[in-house]
């Protein structure tokens, strides 16, 4: 009798089991269809935006007059400023100050103020620290 129920719920256990498992589906193959044309892309040709090696970065605001005057407040190297949409970057900050900037506004009252607060605000491994 014991031999009987122990190999019914060895069977019932083994049922349970197999139930259990997730039944993965064969993968379908992947219908490539392109949403534009390519021919349009034969005559993009790359180039490099912004600073070289700016690195990361957690602030960026605009002019509120100019269109093309912009800031980025870059992780480790200050405050950069660019007056012709990015095309070229100067860093600002250099003499004054220039550790990870976390912050960057322009003030609304005078576009000649910018106000910049140290310290990443990204949760990282490697954040770096500011003074305020």
């Amino acid at each position: 009798m014991t031999r009987i129920l122990f190999t019914f719920l060895s069977l019932c256990s083994f049922v349970l089991v197999q139930a259990q498992k997730k039944k993965v589906a064969e993968p379908k193959a992947a219908v490539v269809t392109n949403a534009f044309d390519v021919s349009l892309l034969k005559n993009v040709n790359y180039r490099l935006l912004g600073p070289f090696r700016g690195g990361r970065s957690a602030a960026v605001t605009g002019s509120y007059k100019s269109k093309n005057t912009f800031y980025f407040g870059a992780t480790g190297g200050g405050v950069w400023k660019t007056t012709d949409a990015g095309n070229n970057w100067k860093n600002i900050t250099d003499k004054y100050f220039g550790s990870s900037i976390g912050a960057v506004e322009v003030a609304p009252s005078n576009e000649n103020i910018i106000y910049a607060g140290e310290g990443e605000n990204t949760m990282r491994g490697n954040v770096s620290e500011g003074l305020g």
